[in-house]
């Protein structure tokens, strides 16, 4: 193995795990800008996809399809620009449908429980329903507070997942060190 490109893998980790553990940090500051902001994004999203469904449906070989990517560009881009210009209320609506979701879901575990031809647990099936709903009913119950709660979530993730990579990249740092390997400089050239 190359141990420039390991030199320069480990600076990545570290780099990679420092800036996810500031956004863990700002998104568990401010959860209600990071909801704000992740319903941007996801405007910006369905605006690509919108305009692509456009133009795929006016190209030659979209053949019957052509209906179906009209509709589903236009409904991306109502969809892009409602969540580009009311982002708050974009992220109250996506945590509505997600905790509806999580009620139908809950409700088809616990169907699925009490079908006779099980290899797990019907407790653990059944758990797992009851927990799926009751955190459906909590997000539709107050969608504003679920919002808060998904970014501040998003944030912990972020943290754990920034501290395990910069973990990792000092394991590889010591790795290299200990088997005598060389700092690498920003360019490095291999081949």
């Amino acid at each position: 193995m190359d141990r420039e490109w390991l030199t320069l893998g480990w600076k990545i980790l570290v780099v990679r795990g420092a800036l996810a553990v500031v956004f863990g940090i700002l998104a568990i500051v401010w959860p209600l800008e990071t909801a704000i902001a992740l319903a941007l994004l996801w405007g910006f999203w369905a605006l690509v996809e919108g305009v692509g469904a456009l133009v795929q449906a006016f190209q030659q070989r979209s053949g019957g399809n052509r209906w179906w990517l009209a509709g589903l560009g236009v409904v991306s881009l109502v969809v892009a620009f409602f969540a580009i210009f009311h982002p708050s209320t974009t992220a109250v609506a996506l945590t509505w449908i997600l905790g509806i979701w999580l009620i139908v879901r809950g409700l088809f575990e616990l169907f699925a429980a009490f079908r006779s031809d099980l290899l797990t647990p019907r407790w653990l099936l059944v758990l797992s329903a009851v927990l799926s709903i009751v955190l459906g009913i909590l997000f539709t119950a107050n969608p504003g507070a679920a919002v808060v709660g998904i970014a501040v979530l998003l944030g912990v993730m972020a943290l754990i997942w920034g501290a395990v990579f910069i973990a990792i990249g000092l394991v590889v740092r010591r790795a290299l060190n200990n088997s005598g390997g060389t700092e690498a400089g920003p360019a490095v050239a291999s081949a």
